[in-house]
C-alpha cells in the first residue's frame, strides 16, 4: 500500500507539472514545487515572467488555483509565484526558449549555439543541448552541441546538473530538445583544495629556538659535572702528593 501511495503521488506530480507547463507556457515557465503544510498544500511556481502567472487582478492565479484543487484533488491548494533570478540557468526555461525559436524557422545548429553562448555568458560551468528528431531529412537524426564542463554519470550528474525537456512540432514531425546546464556554484567532489595555514610556519620558526635552549641546558649541566669531577681528582692529586713528601723526609 505504502509502494503504491508513493507511485500514485508520484503520478499527481507529474501531471500538475505538464498543467502548468501548458498553461504557462508564455510567462517562462521554470518548475514547480509542492510542499504539504498543516494549513493545506503549497504550490510553488517558478516563472521568467511572474505578472503573467499572477494575471491582471489575479485572475490566472485563481483559475490556476480552482483547477489544482478540482481537477487535482490538493486539500485548500495556495498558489506562490516566485521569479527565477538567472533564467539562463534554468534548463526548462531554455529548452523552451530553443523551442520558439524553432517555431519561427530557425536552422537548428543556430539556435542551439545561439543558446550555449547565453547560457555560458550567464556563468555555467558546463552546458549541453541535444535536439532529435527529423533535423535534416526524412530520417531520424541526433545532434549533440556542448561547451565547458559538465558531469554525464555518477551521483554528480544527478545531484548537481539540471535538466529540461521540451518537444516542439514542425512540418517534418516532432522534434525533442533536452538541455543539461551545470550551474557555476557547484563544487564536484574530486575539486580538492589544499592551503597550508599560517599556524604550521609559526610552529616551525618556534621548534629550532626551543631546541637551541635545550641544547644549551645540557651543556650547562654537563659542564658543572665536570668542573666538580675535575676538582675531585685534582684534590686527590694534592693528597698523594704531600705523603709522597712526609714519607721522603722521614
Amino acid at each position: 500500500m505504502i509502494e503504491k501511495d508513493f507511485v500514485k503521488e508520484g503520478l499527481k506530480r507529474t501531471r500538475i507539472d505538464e498543467y502548468l507547463e501548458e498553461k504557462l507556457e508564455r510567462a517562462g515557465y521554470g518548475g514547480m514545487d509542492i510542499q504539504v503544510t498543516p494549513v493545506g498544500t503549497m504550490v510553488i511556481v517558478y516563472a521568467e515572467k511572474p505578472g503573467m502567472v499572477i494575471g491582471r487582478g489575479g485572475k490566472t492565479v485563481r483559475s490556476i488555483t480552482k483547477t489544482l484543487k478540482n481537477n487535482f484533488d490538493l486539500e485548500n491548494p495556495q498558489v506562490e509565484v516566485k521569479e527565477v533570478e538567472v533564467p539562463e540557468l534554468n534548463p526548462r526555461i531554455m529548452a523552451h526558449k530553443i523551442v520558439a525559436m524553432l517555431q519561427r524557422g530557425m536552422q537548428f545548429r543556430r539556435v542551439a549555439y545561439s543558446i550555449i553562448r547565453r547560457i555560458m555568458s550567464a556563468g555555467a560551468q558546463g552546458v549541453e543541448v541535444t535536439i532529435s528528431g527529423k533535423i535534416r531529412g526524412s530520417r531520424s537524426a541526433c545532434a549533440k552541441f556542448n561547451d565547458g564542463y559538465i558531469k554525464k554519470c555518477g551521483e554528480p550528474s544527478i545531484k548537481h546538473v539540471k535538466e529540461g525537456f521540451a518537444t516542439v512540432q514542425l512540418k517534418p514531425g516532432v522534434l525533442g530538445i533536452y538541455v543539461r546546464i551545470m550551474p557555476p556554484e557547484v563544487i564536484l567532489p574530486d575539486n580538492i583544495q589544499i592551503s597550508e595555514p599560517e599556524e604550521v610556519e609559526e610552529a616551525a620558526v618556534e621548534a629550532p629556538v626551543e631546541a637551541a635552549e635545550a641544547e644549551e641546558t645540557i651543556q650547562e649541566e654537563i659542564t658543572g659535572e665536570d668542573i666538580l669531577e675535575e676538582l675531585a681528582e685534582e684534590s686527590e692529586v694534592e693528597e698523594i702528593t704531600e705523603e709522597d713528601i712526609e714519607t721522603v723526609e722521614e
